[in-house]
């Protein structure tokens, strides 16, 4: 347990904050500001929605806000974050996919 001064209202009251809850925040803030920047960076069209850099930021951001989420046990949140990370994953997969399919040289016919 790491000793951190508290804001409790009263001068000189320490309080205990656990270093798992500090990482947990962390993991919140951190989760949160991946999701609004990658739909700031879509709305402002600095970055596509289809992009790997998109998709890759939603699954992050989406993951740590459900780990943050289930740690509080905002289940609603927590229930939310999980289907982002189902979905961030699906267009990782789909990206790959498609990826894959271009980077294959196309055959004609032999004539």
């Amino acid at each position: 347990m790491t000793q951190l001064r508290g804001s409790s209202g009263r001068p000189g009251v320490r309080q205990t904050v656990a270093v798992t809850e500090v990482i947990v925040d962390v993991a919140g803030w951190t989760g949160m500001a991946l999701l609004i920047g990658a739909y700031a960076l879509v709305t402002a069209g600095r970055l596509a929605g289809p992009s790997l850099r998109f998709q890759l930021m939603n699954l992050f951001g989406g993951a740590l806000l459900m780990v943050n989420s289930a740690y509080y046990g905002a289940w609603p949140s927590a229930a939310l974050n999980l289907v982002w990370v189902v979905i961030g994953t699906v267009g990782l997969v789909r990206a790959g996919v498609k990826g894959r399919a271009a980077a294959l040289p196309e055959v004609g016919p032999q004539g």
